[in-house]
C-alpha cells in the first residue's frame, strides 16, 4: 500500500467502487475532477492492483480554515487502518490551519474524536438532485 498527496498517474479506471450506498453516486470521471479541485488530498493505492482503495479530501482558504468533506475506503479494504492513515496524513497537511471542520453521522463521532476532533454543531443543506456532481 502506498499513499500519495497528488493525482499524478491517477486515472478514472483506478477510482471504481467508491460512494457506496449513495443513491446517485458520482461516476469515476466526476470523482477524478473532485480530486483535482480539492486543495488537499491523500490517496491510498494498492500497488499490486494499481487501484485507489481509499481517499480523503479537504477544501481550504489556505489561511485559517479547512473542511474535510470526504473520506472513503473501499469496503474490501476496511478495518485495515487505511482510513486512520488517511486522516492522520490529512491532519498533518493541515497542521498550520486554525480551524479544521468536518461533518459526520453520529456513529462516527467517536472515530473522529480519536484524532483530537470534538463534536460541534453544523448547519447543512443537501441538493440531492446534484449528488452525481455538477453537470457540465
Amino acid at each position: 500500500m502506498k499513499f500519495q498527496t497528488n493525482i499524478d498517474n491517477i486515472t478514472e479506471t483506478m477510482l471504481n467502487g467508491f460512494f457506496v450506498d449513495w443513491p446517485n453516486p458520482p461516476n469515476p470521471e466526476t470523482h477524478l475532477t473532485l480530486l483535482q479541485n480539492s486543495a488537499h488530498i491523500v490517496l491510498a493505492i494498492d500497488d499490486k492492483k494499481n487501484q485507489v482503495v481509499g481517499f480523503i479530501t479537504a477544501i481550504s482558504d489556505g489561511v485559517l480554515s479547512a473542511y474535510i468533506p470526504l473520506l472513503e475506503v473501499l469496503p474490501t479494504f476496511k478495518n485495515q487502518g487505511i482510513g486512520k492513515q488517511l486522516v492522520e496524513q490529512m491532519l498533518a497537511q493541515l497542521q498550520d490551519i486554525y480551524m479544521i471542520d468536518l461533518c459526520c453521522d453520529d456513529d462516527l463521532v467517536p472515530y473522529y474524536e480519536h484524532f483530537g476532533l470534538f463534536k460541534g454543531n453544523a448547519m447543512l443543506k443537501r441538493n440531492y438532485h446534484m449528488q452525481t456532481g455538477k453537470q457540465s
